[in-house]
């Protein structure tokens, strides 16, 4: 009679792969990803860069950028010419200008900032001037404080088309209630190669926050912003 020999578990042929081959998958399922999740995150921000909202709220807050002694820069006044058409069109009764200062500064992102829109026929009343935060998060957790004192909810932020997501998230973390309305013009939005290293920095940028809900390192935060 025949012996019939029953295979035992250790000998099943799936464990005699070798090693290393179940690394390279691994490694490149891990590969596979990560690159899923970066187009993902760049197609976000990319939909949320191009959406446009001018909701009625009770302000509009101007996210800061470099300023050279009081003068903004081409991409501030970016920002702070697109926060003023929508003062004008009725959108939110005040604008909330923030940023703190570098070494050296004589004047605040928010004052520069402020004095810009004041100049432009904005009245000093209706400017709120939060002269602190060197980043998106420090920023906006100076806001949140000052619209929680004056029981203000919601709030249009403004700034470039590829920092809006990373902005809208920080904002609603800090209980605001916010939309974006992203300028259509400056040096943040000319070209694709432009448009292309934005993305892939706030991408970047986007996805360090929602892991650690810090600010970005100094050396990783995208330019300008």
């Amino acid at each position: 009679m025949p012996v019939v020999t029953i295979p035992r578990p250790w000998t099943a042929r799936w464990l005699h792969t070798r090693w290393w081959v179940w690394l390279l998958r691994v490694v490149a399922i891990l590969v596979l990803a990560g690159v899923m999740i970066s187009v993902f995150t760049m197609i976000q921000i990319w939909v949320v860069g191009r959406s446009d909202d001018q909701h009625r709220s009770d302000v509009l807050i101007v996210l800061g950028a470099s300023q050279f002694n009081g003068r903004p820069s081409a991409v501030f006044a970016a920002r702070l010419d697109h926060a003023l058409a929508l003062y004008r069109a009725g959108v939110a009764p005040r604008i909330v200008t923030v940023g703190g200062s570098q070494v050296g500064d004589v004047y605040t992102e928010a004052r520069a900032a402020a004095n810009y829109l004041v100049s432009r026929g904005v009245p000093a009343s209706a400017v709120v001037v939060v002269g602190e935060g060197r980043d998106t998060l420090g920023s906006l957790r100076a806001v949140a404080r000052i619209m929680a004192v004056n029981r203000w909810r919601s709030a249009v932020v403004v700034t470039d088309p590829w920092h809006s997501l990373r902005s809208r998230t920080i904002a609603r973390d800090l209980d605001i209630d916010a939309v974006t309305s992203p300028v259509t013009t400056g040096p943040a939005t000319h070209g694709i190669a432009t448009t292309l290293r934005y993305i892939v920095r706030e991408g970047a940028a986007y996805r360090f926050y929602q892991l650690f809900h810090r600010a970005t390192p100094v050396g990783a935060a995208p330019g300008a912003l």
